[in-house]
């Protein structure tokens, strides 16, 4: 089902932002961010973020976003889980320098995040994720076209159960801006499927 962008209820609205029927732009102010304390010891969270409010306990959101003027460390744009500021997941290509950036997500669970990555080229100005859930798990899968999806991330939500929201978010963590596109979002059964290997015990 195709998502309809008058239904995405802003967590803190960007200062400018766009929306049609079919796509999403926002432009990051400088300073904005996402994390909660591991490592760095410091704590991020004015991020902006747009989602819908679900109680359905299987689905996959998927969404395409475009970021050709993202240019400076750290800027990134992607899927967001975000519950209150201590219980989120988020998806998304962070640029580090003319070189590469890092495709990656980062799990945040009581108020402790963290990251894992891979490197990839900074050529790269587009990417689809599909987020899916299946009760308090999920999984963030990234793809080039739209059609063939690999996984980035499995991980569970301590907080994950009941209702939830899901979305996009972008932001720039250091003194820079760009601007973001979000397009071809939709919700659909679950493509995440059950697990056929060993059982639970």
């Amino acid at each position: 089902m195709k998502l309809d962008t008058s239904n995405l209820v802003w967590t803190r609205p960007p200062k400018s932002f766009a929306l049609t029927p079919d796509t999403v732009t926002i432009t990051t102010e400088p300073g904005t961010d996402l994390w909660q304390r591991t490592y760095y010891g410091f704590r991020n969270d004015n991020a902006p973020v747009a989602q819908l409010s679900t109680r359905e306990e299987f689905f996959s959101f998927t969404v395409k976003t475009e970021f050709s003027s993202a240019s400076h460390r750290f800027d990134q744009c992607g899927v967001a889980l975000y519950l209150d500021s201590e219980n989120w997941l988020k998806g998304s290509i962070e640029y580090e320098n003319s070189d590469f950036q890092r495709l990656g997500s980062v799990v945040t669970n009581h108020g402790y995040s963290d990251w894992a990555t891979t490197d990839i080229p900074a050529s790269v100005k587009s990417m689809y994720y599909r987020l899916s859930r299946r009760k308090s798990d999920f999984c963030i899968e990234c793809s080039d076209d739209g059609l063939h999806f690999r996984q980035l991330r499995i991980c569970h939500l301590w907080e994950g159960a009941g209702e939830i929201r899901f979305g996009i978010y972008a932001c720039s963590p250091e003194n820079s801006s760009f601007t973001a596109v979000f397009s071809e979002m939709a919700v659909t059964e679950c493509k995440w499927l059950p697990h056929d290997g060993q059982q639970p015990d």
